[in-house]
C-alpha cells in the first residue's frame, strides 16, 4: 500500500484572508523531524506551482480575491489528482487554504466520472459561500459551493461584474461541466461558524452536521458510522480535514480560529476512523498556518493526524 500513495503538496494561500497557509506543509516537515519521524522520506510527494507572487498586487476581483490565480492552481489540483486517481494510486493532499479542496474534487471526478462521490468535510466552516454571497471575497470560503456548482441567487448580497461572473463560471466548470457531487453527499463535522446564506443551504438540501457536542456525546465510532452510512449510495468519498476544526485551545495556528472545536485525540480517531472506509480514495488537510502560532504547535498537532491517518489507511488497505 505505501507505494500506491502519493503526496500531492500544494503551497498555495491565495484564498485565505491571512497570510502564512503557504508555510504550512513545511511546518509539518518541521514537526516530524522532532518527532523522529520517516514520514517525509517514505511517500513521493508531486509538489504544485502556486501563484502566491500574486498576493504582492492588490486583488483584481472584490468578490473572488485573486480568482485568476485561484482557478489556474485549481486546475493544476484537478490535473494532478486525476492523473493519480486513474493510475489508481491514493492522493494525500497537503494544502495552504482550503479553495484547492474543489481542484481535488474534480480531479477525483475527471478520473470516475460516472461515480457518485460523497465528501466529509471537517471543518469549523461550511465553505458553502459563492462571489454572490461571500462576506469577505476570500476564495476559501467557496469550495462546496465551487464543487456543487451553487451560486445561491436566492441569498445574494454582492452585485457581482460580468468578469467574475465569466471566472466563477470557469472555476465551476474545472476537470469537467457542472456539478462535480451533490450537496446531499457532503457531510459535516465539527461546523459552527456559518453565515446565513450557508445555513440556508444547509436547511435547503438537509445537509447533517455533527456538532462538536454530538461527537463529544455519541463517540467517534457511532458518529463515523453515521457519517458514512449518510453517504451509503456514494461509490466514493472524499475527507476533508482542515484544522480549524480544533478547538482554539489546541492551538490558534490557522487563520480563521473558532472557539469550541474537536480535541486533538477527537479529530485524530476521527481521521483514523472514517479513512477504514473502503470507498475513501483521497483525504486532505488544510489551513495549518505557523506564523499564527507559537513554538510549531498546530502543525505538530496536524502531523500526529497526518501520520496517524496515513498508518490506519495501510493497515485497512
Amino acid at each position: 500500500m505505501m507505494r500506491k500513495i502519493r503526496l500531492v503538496e500544494v503551497r498555495s494561500e491565495l484564498a485565505a484572508g491571512t497570510r502564512g497557509a503557504s508555510l504550512g506543509i513545511d511546518a509539518m516537515k518541521v514537526a516530524s523531524l522532532s518527532k523522529h519521524s520517516d514520514f517525509f522520506l517514505r511517500f513521493q510527494p508531486i509538489r504544485v506551482k502556486n501563484e502566491n507572487e500574486l498576493l504582492f498586487q492588490e486583488p483584481k476581483f472584490k468578490n473572488a480575491k485573486y480568482g485568476e490565480g485561484v482557478y489556474t492552481v485549481l486546475k493544476r489540483v484537478c490535473d494532478a489528482v486525476s492523473d493519480l486517481r486513474s493510475e489508481g494510486l491514493f492522493p494525500i493532499v497537503l494544502a495552504g487554504d482550503h479553495s484547492t479542496a474543489a481542484g481535488t474534487i474534480a480531479g477525483i471526478k475527471k478520473a470516475d466520472p460516472d461515480k457518485r462521490l460523497g465528501a466529509i468535510w471537517i471543518d469549523a466552516h461550511a465553505d458553502f459561500h459563492s462571489p454572490y454571497t461571500t462576506p469577505s471575497g476570500n476564495m476559501h470560503g467557496m469550495p462546496l459551493a465551487m464543487a456543487t456548482a451553487i451560486d445561491n441567487i436566492e441569498c445574494e448580497q454582492n452585485d457581482i461584474e460580468e468578469e467574475t461572473e465569466a471566472l466563477w463560471e470557469r472555476i465551476k466548470s474545472i476537470g469537467m461541466r457542472g456539478p462535480k457531487m451533490k450537496p446531499e453527499d457532503v457531510v459535516f463535522i465539527g461546523v459552527r461558524d456559518t453565515e446565513s446564506p450557508e445555513d440556508y443551504l444547509m436547511e435547503k438540501y438537509g445537509i447533517k452536521n455533527f456538532t462538536t457536542a454530538e461527537v463529544t456525546e455519541k463517540g467517534i465510532q457511532q458518529v463515523s458510522k453515521e457519517a458514512l452510512e449518510i453517504l451509503k449510495d456514494c461509490d466514493q468519498i472524499y475527507i476533508s480535514f482542515d484544522v480549524d476544526s480544533l478547538d482554539t485551545s489546541v492551538s490558534m495556528g490557522t487563520g480563521t480560529p473558532v472557539p469550541e472545536g474537536l480535541s486533538k485525540e477527537q479529530a485524530l480517531e476521527l481521521n483514523i476512523e472514517l479513512i477504514k472506509d473502503k470507498r475513501v480514495c483521497c483525504w486532505e488537510i488544510v489551513e495549518v498556518n505557523p506564523t499564527l502560532d507559537t513554538e510549531n504547535r498546530m502543525a505538530n498537532n496536524a502531523f500526529e493526524i497526518l501520520e496517524a491517518t496515513t498508518a490506519s489507511l495501510i493497515q485497512n488497505f
